[in-house]
């Protein structure tokens, strides 16, 4: 399997997520990207894209400001635009309904 890399240093929030998406998008299943940032948010924002995503985020190392991603592209993921809400009252996300 190929393995990606993608150097997002110096971007905030929410680029580094943005861009990480786009990236997993044109993988197939089982390649393989690591991604370098150096924005904090990142340490949420990744792991919560890959587990929203069904991506595998196989190591996570943070030395001296610099965090590296290391991320497995998952099967079947559905890369329809997010069907999910936020609950602004509630915090919790919701499940939005077709309509057909």
């Amino acid at each position: 399997m190929q393995r990606h890399d993608l150097d997002l240093r110096g971007l905030k929030c929410p680029l580094p997520v943005l861009r990480t998406a786009k990236a997993l998008r044109g993988l197939t299943p089982g390649e393989s990207l690591s991604v370098r940032c150096t924005d904090p948010m990142a340490a949420i924002d990744i792991p919560n894209l890959l587990r929203e995503r069904g991506d595998h985020l196989d190591r996570m190392l943070k030395d001296d400001g610099l965090l590296t991603f290391e991320i497995r592209r998952g099967d079947g993921i559905d890369d329809a635009p997010d069907r999910e809400t936020r609950n602004d009252e509630t915090g919790e996300h919701e499940a939005q309904e077709n309509a057909a």
